[in-house]
């Protein structure tokens, strides 16, 4: 990646990378469930991964990524939301709405799996069908993975990033308390050079 030129040091006694972070004994653990005002965040089903495929390959959903995910690779991200809440008791949600049962995306917090100069190397992100968009619930859902992640978990602080492009969910950033941090922009190394969604950037947000 291209490392941020002369970034702020970070604090004092900065957290280890909460993605590295060993299990408390290697008990398989599923995802809790989260009530908000109007969705029920919960462990994935195989029921969503039909819906869960069908967003992933909407053009609309992936405009600010490389290309939209097969059917294949839309099942092993599954798989692998599924397996980092067994080992590490943390992760994406399934979103559902409460009016509807619908499934309708996901939100919660990843580890970073690329070599990052930030730290803590762990999102907070989200994903929604675009129907869904415009009603405040990447917002309401994002709030509660935050909260969860410093009440619960007791995390000093979460990122985010996105592409430049990507007002959307740098708005959501913005909504639940996250400021830009632009000295710690970069260009994505998962991105080709030269594709307009590798220019990234970056999102903090510190317990108080």
């Amino acid at each position: 990646m291209a490392t941020p030129p002369d970034p702020a040091p970070l604090p004092d006694g900065a957290e280890p990378d909460p993605a590295e972070i060993p299990s408390d004994g290697g008990a398989s653990r599923t995802a809790p469930e989260v009530v908000t005002d109007r969705l029920l965040m919960r462990g994935f089903t195989d029921a969503d991964r039909g819906p869960f495929a069908r967003m992933n390959a909407d053009p609309r959903v992936m405009e600010h990524f490389v290309a939209p995910m097969v059917r294949d690779a839309s099942d092993a991200f599954v798989d692998r939301i599924l397996d980092h809440w067994s080992t590490h008791g943390w992760g994406l949600w399934a979103l559902e709405r409460r009016d509807t049962g619908e499934f309708i995306g996901y939100t919660g917090l990843w580890p970073v799996r690329f070599e990052a100069a930030f730290v803590p190397r762990v999102e907070v992100g989200w994903r929604l069908a675009a129907e869904h968009w415009g009603h405040g619930l990447a917002t309401e859902a994002a709030r509660a993975a935050v909260d969860h992640a410093f009440t619960t978990l007791g995390w000093p602080e979460v990122t985010s990033f996105t592409a430049v492009g990507n007002l959307r969910s740098q708005r959501v950033m913005e909504r639940i308390g996250m400021r830009r941090e632009p000295e710690w922009d970069f260009d994505h190394p998962a991105v080709p050079v030269g594709h307009p969604v590798r220019p990234h950037v970056f999102y903090r947000l510190r317990a108080r």
